[in-house]
């Protein structure tokens, strides 16, 4: 059987790159108050093109744990159990402490404990304990679909009258009860994480299904598997649109609509990469990916440090009010150069080169930082 030859998928190292740019685009406008709507987050249930990126990344990590199984033979061994375990606690140690920087104004009373970091971590170590210890494509299914059933359960029987409102939601209530409110994100007007504890449970299930699109990628006959992957990426995204009419498609509730939805996306996405860059070896358009993919995690965190670098260097300008250097360089520098809205893309996109250069120093000396 001719399959796809997979020491290394260097779509999957393109795609990772991809979605990490995309994720600096949307992190980083020069203002929160201009934004093409695109480019912006669903104020509650729905799904814009920014709302793809987390997910997409997830599922990335999915199938990056199937091909790196082949290391150790699919054996969850106690020496694999603690190379996972540890790395999981690096990457949720890092999170925690990107939301305490910088450390000189930290109030451990309002310390945020969950994020973005800390549920890739949360979500790799359930996802790869799960998928290698079960192992089986058919088990793995069912087991995520009593997931993605149970959750849909839970927030339904708790949530109140709305269950899945901002305000009743069982994911806030959960949080407020173990962290309680000072803990979490507030940045909807109300203690409220949209990296909840239980909703990285389904979160979870976006691994799952990433590390089985891995399994289906290296096992499809190589004239097959775009044909496949197309079926598998739209009978997903179809079940996700239709389940969200009962259960809303919601990024900060993590539905199960939402999961199936994404991944039925993040497949066809996938399928684009492979069919040309590994099948027709159409490679140039993706360089810039490339140099992001292969230190993708790290050109997450220093983008995450440089923001919160720049809104440190901070002053009362001559009108007497705050200013800082995030205000500075987009009202100073691109605010003149192409107006508010233009302005505030220009300023992400200026930031994905600067990390794009960066990176590509690393990318040249064969530099890859592993968190």
């Amino acid at each position: 059987m001719a399959t796809l030859k997979t020491k290394r998928l260097a779509s999957l190292d393109a795609f990772r790159g991809f979605t990490i740019a995309a994720m600096i685009l949307v992190n980083t406008p020069g203002s929160w108050s201009y934004l093409y709507s695109p480019l912006s987050h669903a104020d509650w249930n729905g799904c814009t093109p920014t709302d793809l990126v987390f997910p997409f990344f997830l599922f990335i990590v999915g199938v990056s744990i199937w091909f790196s199984s082949k290391k150790f033979d699919d054996q969850l061994t106690g020496t694999v159990i603690i190379k996972i375990t540890k790395r999981a606690i690096l990457i949720f140690l890092i999170g925690l402490l990107l939301n305490a920087f910088p450390f000189f104004n930290l109030e451990i009373e309002n310390l945020r404990i969950l994020g973005v970091l800390q549920r890739i971590a949360i979500a790799f170590w359930l996802g790869a304990m799960l998928c290698l210890f079960i192992k089986k494509y058919e088990l793995l299914l069912l087991v995520s679909g009593v997931i993605l059933l149970v959750y849909w359960w839970v927030l339904f029987y708790f949530g109140g009258d709305t269950p899945y409102s901002l305000e009743t939601n069982v994911v806030r209530q959960l949080d407020i009860k173990i962290f309680g409110p000072g803990h979490l994100w507030s940045g909807k007007g109300i203690p409220f994480d949209p990296e909840g504890l239980l909703s990285s449970l389904p979160a979870v299930v976006s691994v799952i299904f990433g590390y089985l699109t891995g399994q289906m990628i290296e096992q499809t006959e190589r004239s097959a598997l775009i044909p496949r992957m197309i079926l598998v990426g739209i009978v997903s995204l179809g079940i996700g649109w239709f389940w969200g009419g009962f259960f809303p498609i919601n990024k900060s509730l993590w539905t199960s609509s939402y999961v199936l939805y994404t991944t039925g996306l993040a497949i066809l996405f996938l399928a684009i990469f492979i069919w040309l860059i590994d099948i027709k070896k159409l490679k140039g358009w993706a360089a810039p990916f490339f140099v992001f993919g292969m230190n993708s995690l790290f050109a997450y965190i220093l983008s995450q440090l440089w923001v919160k670098v720049l809104y440190t260097i901070s002053w009362i300008d001559a009108s007497g009010n705050a200013a800082n250097g995030y205000q500075w360089l987009y009202q100073q520098i691109m605010v003149p150069i192409a107006g508010n809205l233009n302005g505030s893309l220009l300023f992400a996109i200026v930031h994905i080169l600067i990390f794009w250069a960066i990176l590509l120093v690393l990318y040249r000396k064969k530099i890859f930082i592993k968190v």
